[in-house]
């Protein structure tokens, strides 16, 4: 079938059902009719769409090649008026008696730019930061100008983090110190005398809630931080010695990253909410209810209970959180609290996509077979030939068990030195030949073997990506995070190769081998063969949270370009922000080089191999005029 003949028997339609992405995008990303991903942004007159591929077209006319990480600032926008507008729609519906709060926990995105955006349109919703570090707390400081804002401050601390807290205090900041352990306690009182401020005191509480998912672990009593029930009761009585018990006026919990399960929030809350009446109770004044990170989202488009998925929306996570408080504290005829999350996932994972382009492709398929074989070739080979001409449906396992054992022997023959090796390319030839034939006979049968099931993906391409694994999607490597990967466009032609995608980094990890889809993980993902000059595109979307502050420097390959845009209501596009990526000399420095000094030695080598008659004066200067160009240029694939 040619390739006009399968644009006919395709659509783009059909490509954004194989991909999945109605599902898993949240509305903001849709395949155009031309077969192109379109970014649809929502804009003050509504809804304007741009496709992926106009954007990599401005990126490369500002000299942004492949790989760049894209940052869309209309869905930072978007992601924090959901959030809190979906809260205050909860507070309204129920009539709770207060308001919300949010705090972006900087450690899920800390890049200047993001954490500016986020600032600036969370501004008119009082929408704070959460600092889990001395350095993330001067970020805070330096970045936010509401003081109506709160700055949560986890963590452990010392004196000078303690002081930077209690001087944002001073300055009318609501900023609140969350005491991890019971040891910072008495350094927060401590500091607080020495300064004459008094602090905002928060409690961590390790709940006995358990939740799914990859971070299960962060709940329940082996949660590695938070206090008990005896260290809560204690922290009480200390404040209440010294004279304040009014400054304890916040309690935290979180159940853990990418809660799944809305009824695992619900009973946090529930269970949050006994310690909350019970502290009322011992004196403690509280007003703020702070349930930390979890919400999650859907990156797999399943809306399951997996875990890189969940059962609920935005709108139902804050109903229940809501309802749960208000139903708990009612019954007491206590207040209601401020409520507060610090939502970092939910806020910025759908704001940024990474894209690159394919280098190269490895086909696990044989070149044309011989029509008879060569006369002096192995008995070995002759009964592999045999055993290709008679795979049929009704023998499928005994045939692959013919295929593999033929094989076998034939490596064997040529490990002792009894076959050429050009005997040993026509038995591997073969070999493949049967195998493909296998699988494309599988489909036929009623129950497939179970060592045949992964045939396929035995088999299937490998595409070569121009990016590393380790610097930009390091959780799809360190605990299999699943990410929506898909091509960016010629989406109104059928993919018709199955393959996984491996990075730059000649590192046996350095793939992706788990993908995302409408009927859950798939092993191989479909894709479009390679036109001969032209630029293949990949997109691997919802990377906004984690992936740049995890991402290390493996292989040397270092920060990718990046650029942030903004989308009109006219569908024109505004680069807001552009940064070049990382060049050899940057990631040298990172590891201990001087480049400066790396080019007086390899100016030395040259120097001495003009002496030693090597080479010429005129080499020498090429050789040190592409040593220096090398020094400035971009760590990735450049063609």
């Amino acid at each position: 079938m040619t390739t006009t003949e399968k644009t006919e028997t395709w659509s783009a339609r059909k490509s954004a059902e194989l991909y999945g992405i109605d599902e898993w995008s949240n509305g903001y990303f849709g395949v155009s009719d031309a077969g192109d991903v379109q970014v649809k942004a929502p804009t003050a007159e509504g809804e304007a769409a741009v496709s992926l591929t106009e954007i990599i077209d401005g990126l490369k006319q500002r000299g942004l090649d492949m790989p760049v990480l894209l940052r869309l600032e209309n869905l930072i926008d978007t992601r924090i008026s959901t959030l809190n507008e979906s809260f205050a729609d909860a507070i309204r519906m129920s009539g709770y008696q207060n308001h919300y709060r949010g705090a972006f926990p900087i450690k899920v995105n800390q890049q200047n730019h993001v954490i500016a955006e986020i600032a600036r349109f969370g501004e008119r919703y009082n929408h704070g930061l959460e600092a889990g570090s001395k350095a993330e707390l001067m970020i805070a400081l330096a970045t936010l100008k509401n003081r109506e804002s709160l700055i949560i401050c986890n963590g452990y601390k010392d004196a000078e983090f303690i002081d930077l807290g209690l001087q944002a205090c001073k300055l009318g900041f609501k900023c609140f110190f969350v005491l991890e352990t019971l040891t910072e306690l008495a350094l927060v009182i401590e500091r607080s005398r020495v300064l004459g401020i008094e602090p905002l005191v928060g409690v961590r509480l390790k709940l006995s809630t358990k939740v799914e998912g990859h971070w299960a672990e962060d709940s329940g009593d082996r949660s590695l931080f938070g206090l008990n029930t005896n260290e809560l009761v204690n922290v009480v009585d200390i404040l209440r010695d010294a004279n304040l018990l009014h400054c304890f006026q916040l309690l935290h919990f979180h159940l853990g990253s990418q809660i799944p399960n809305i009824r695992s929030i619900r009973a946090g809350v529930l269970e949050a909410c006994r310690y909350y009446i019970e502290l009322i109770g011992e004196g403690a004044p509280l007003g703020y209810m702070d349930l930390g990170g979890g919400l999650a989202i859907d990156y797999d488009g399943t809306s399951s209970t997996s875990g890189h998925s969940r059962n609920y929306s935005v709108k139902e996570y804050c109903i229940d959180v809501v309802e749960a408080i208000q139903e708990s504290l009612d019954e007491h005829d206590i207040a209601h609290p401020v409520i507060v999350t610090e939502s970092g996932r939910a806020t910025v994972a759908h704001t940024a996509i990474l894209l690159f382009n394919i280098l190269d492709i490895t086909h696990f398929e044989p070149s044309p077979l011989p029509e008879t074989l060569p006369s002096d070739c192995h008995e070995m080979i002759e009964n592999l030939w045999h055993s290709l001409s008679e795979i049929k449906t009704s023998s499928l396992q005994e045939s692959y068990n013919d295929v593999i054992y033929y094989r076998d022997q034939i490596r064997d023959l040529f490990h002792r030195g009894d076959i050429s090796l050009r005997n040993r390319a026509l038995g591997e030839n073969i070999y493949l030949a049967g195998l493909q034939k296998i699988v494309q006979l599988l489909p036929q049968m009623k129950r497939i073997p179970a060592e045949l099931e992964t045939l396929p993906q035995q088999l299937a391409d490998i595409y070569y990506g121009n990016f590393s694994v380790f610097q930009s999607l390091p959780d799809s490597w360190a605990i299999e995070q699943v990410f929506p990967v898909m091509p960016i466009h010629r989406l109104n032609e059928e993919p018709t190769r199955q393959a996984i995608i491996a990075d730059l980094t000649c590192d046996c990890d350095g793939k992706l081998k788990k993908f995302a889809g409408p009927h859950g993980d798939a092993s191989t993902l479909a894709l479009h063969p390679i036109n001969v000059g032209e630029e293949y595109y990949l997109g691997v979307f919802l990377v906004g949270a984690y992936q740049e502050t995890l991402g290390d420097l493996h292989n040397l390959f270092g920060d990718t370009n990046v650029a942030s845009v903004r989308i009109n209501a006219d569908s024109t596009i505004d680069f807001v922000h552009e940064l070049h990526g990382d060049s050899i000399a940057d990631v040298l420095s990172y590891v201990e080089y001087d480049p400066n000094a790396l080019y007086q030695q390899f100016r030395s080598t040259a120097e001495q191999a003009v002496r030693d008659g090597i080479i010429t004066i005129a080499d020498r200067q090429q050789m040190l005029a592409a040593y220096s160009e090398s020094l400035r240029g971009y760590t990735y694939f450049e063609r």
